[in-house]
């Protein structure tokens, strides 16, 4: 290789120019400012969709208690739905991702409302003492900030209610100002 060669070869330079870069960090970022929305509201409606699951899985809880240990009675709070029974052992009637009352689950705080304590019901198999267990229930699931945009509830009749407000507790029928998911 000749020494003129040699310096053309020392001289040339490759890579982007600034201008280039600039233009490939300004198509990323309109590429984010498009796709960040979206992915909020997926994560939104994924967390609506969380509270929905833990409402079904709580009146399902709540059936199952009533039907084999609380002698036709309901739970009066998330604690003792998740609390197993005392003979046999076993599981409670609901995960421990729901045993607290209020219990936080993908960004829903989710409450529970017992109704009238049944008097004369006998004590559950589960340590709720005669005369503890209720008649009805609501339980509420309402939004952390960034959690979502709509408030859910329902109650013994197993129907699940939408609004855009908290909903006040009600143990029989639609809360005011609710209707029924689709």
């Amino acid at each position: 290789m000749t020494e003129g060669e040699r310096t053309r070869l020392l001289k040339r330079q490759d890579g982007f120019t600034l201008i280039e870069l600039l233009i490939v960090v300004a198509i990323i970022g309109i590429i984010a400012a498009i796709a960040a929305p979206g992915l909020l509201r997926a994560r939104m409606a994924g967390n609506e969709a969380s509270a929905i699951g833990s409402l079904r899985a709580i009146n399902g809880a709540q059936a199952t208690y009533a039907a084999s240990c609380g002698s036709g009675f309901y739970a009066p709070t998330l604690a003792n739905l998740a609390t197993p029974p005392t003979v046999g052992g076993g599981d409670g009637f609901i995960g421990t991702d729901l045993g607290a009352d209020p219990s936080i689950k993908s960004s829903y705080t989710i409450t529970m409302t017992g109704g009238a304590v049944a008097t004369g019901a006998p004590a559950s198999c589960n340590g709720v003492a005669a005369g503890g267990v209720v008649s009805t229930y609501f339980v509420g699931a309402d939004p952390n900030p960034g959690g979502g945009t709509r408030f859910f509830g329902t109650n013994q009749g197993a129907t699940i209610y939408q609004a855009t407000a908290t909903m006040p507790v009600t143990q029989t029928g639609a809360p005011a100002g609710a209707a029924p998911i689709q």
